[in-house]
């Protein structure tokens, strides 16, 4: 994957950069080292390293407005950072590019349970949003896989969404308003408390940008009162195609699951050896959860069970207690850590329409024969957001190319069948060489046009989204 080669005349700011950047922020808070810049050389795409020329971690809005200034007047590109749990490359930097993290900004700024909302710096991490609010009765939706870890930050940028998504929806779904810092400084408010503000829908803009409009260090959430009830079954069936077409009818029945979550054999012997959760020896499991009153729960299940056993599972197993749910979850929540113990393996993000899940999954099988690379799946089901996992050798030579070029094909056959490229992951450096796979050259154009509105310079972000030659481009003409 190319990157952009540095520009000397930034390379040699440097000092002068360090020095305007003290004056804004506290010794500590600027990392100018070469040796501890490479704790920021990568985010969770580790394939691809590039120290940064500095890296800051400001701890309130008004410093990254201040940070955002300096390097502005001074012609450098800023990356925005979260937790660097992108998958995507998306907090890749360049070697003549300052990283912002907002690790430092993690408070609560405000609880508001009348109207269902919390509003917090976005360093927090997602999981603990839930945290400040689970002990008065509610959650925050939207919950990727490593909520753990993920900021609320990088959620905005990639639009993430989770295992629950199915009925709560992704970032974009939860999110009612932003404090976005602009490159040039400016800071602006877009949204607020309450639900579908007038005028252009300016936060549909700026969440899933990531990051190439503006640096968001401030977000109010909706948060949601927790469920009566929730109970998962399991069901394993003797071909991914089966459970693929399992799934389609369950959606095309009218049933809302809160998940629905498909796991291939390759998963399945991974997190069992990992985990230990007593998942059944079959081709393909799904786990299915509802939630609701008791009663609901039961209407919902029996419907579930009845579409599951036209298909002939192998085993189908409902949860009779809290500690049976928590054992069908944990191989699911352990799948990405367990496959990573067996192998190297590149985690794509390809969305479907669910009714394409059979003929997709055999096609994928089949792409992994020609390539003669394994492939794992496990992925959201129910919105059809599919995350393939291509296991390679990062030591030997030519297999990370083997494995970009079989993700290509896997993420064309998504675009082929009426899906998109990315349903959370985000686009980052992953797919930007993809993008006119899926948009036209007018389509790329009124894209880049928005950019060139929010960051004329093209200084944030750079050599993400957009394909390299086209984004040097429009930057070389904005110089």
């Amino acid at each position: 994957m190319d990157m952009p080669a540095p520009n000397p005349a930034l390379l040699a700011l440097k000092p002068k950069l360090v020095e305007r950047l003290l004056k804004v922020l506290p010794r500590d808070a600027v990392i100018d080292d070469e040796a501890e810049t490479r704790a920021y050389e990568c985010d969770a795409l580790t394939a691809y390293r590039c120290p940064p020329l500095v890296a800051v971690l400001p701890s309130t809005t008004q410093e990254v407005s201040d940070v955002l200034r300096i390097c502005h007047d001074m012609g450098v590109p800023v990356v925005p950072r979260g937790s660097g749990t992108s998958l995507a490359g998306g907090a890749l930097p360049t070697a003549d590019s300052v990283i912002l993290g907002v690790a430092r900004m993690n408070d609560v700024l405000e609880t508001d349970y009348a109207n269902r909302l919390i509003r917090v710096q976005t360093g927090r991490t997602n999981l603990s949003v839930t945290g400040a609010v689970e002990a008065d009765g509610f959650f925050y939706a939207p919950d990727p896989s490593s909520q753990l870890a993920c900021a609320i930050a990088g959620n905005i940028a990639m639009n993430s969404g989770g295992a629950h998504c199915l009925k709560y929806g992704v970032t974009t779904n939860n999110l009612l308003g932003v404090t976005l810092v602009q490159m040039d400084g400016t800071v602006v408010e877009i949204g607020g408390g309450y639900m579908d503000a007038g005028g252009l829908d300016l936060l549909g803009v700026i969440c899933g940008s990531e990051g190439q409009l503006g640096v968001v260090t401030e977000a109010t959430l909706r948060i949601l009162p927790k469920p009566e009830g929730a109970r998962p079954v399991l069901i394993g069936y003797d071909s991914n195609e089966v459970a693929g077409q399992c799934v389609s009818d369950i959606i095309k029945a009218g049933v809302l699951p809160v998940a629905i979550e498909f796991m291939d054999r390759p998963c399945i012997r991974a997190t069992e050896a990992f985990a230990k959760a007593g998942y059944p020896d079959c081709e393909a499991l799904l786990i299915i959860e509802v939630e609701g009153s008791e009663a609901e729960i039961d209407d919902q299940l029996a419907r579930i069970v009845e579409i599951a056993n036209r298909h002939n599972p192998v085993e189908l197993r409902e949860s009779k207690s809290a500690d049976e749910s928590a054992r069908i979850w944990l191989g699911r929540k352990s799948a990405f850590g367990a496959m990573g113990q067996i192998n190297d393996y590149m985690c794509l993000d390809g969305t479907i329409p669910v009714s394409q899940l059979p003929y997709v999954l055999r096609r994928i099988g089949e792409m992994s024969q020609q390539y003669g690379l394994g492939v794992g799946n496990v992925f959201h089901a129910g919105d059809g957001n599919m995350h393939p996992l291509i296991l390679f050798d990062a030591n030997k030579l030519g297999d990370l190319e083997l494995c970009e070029a079989f993700g290509a094909d896997i993420l064309k056959l998504c675009v082929e069948v009426g899906g998109c490229l990315t349903g959370e992951h985000g686009v980052g450096i992953e797919k930007r060489d993809l993008m006119i796979d899926q948009f036209s050259a007018i389509d790329m154009d009124a894209q880049m046009a928005v950019k060139d509105v929010f960051d004329p310079k093209w200084l944030l972000n750079p050599a993400k989204v957009f394909p390299l030659e086209t984004s040097a481009a429009r930057r070389a003409a904005a110089e």
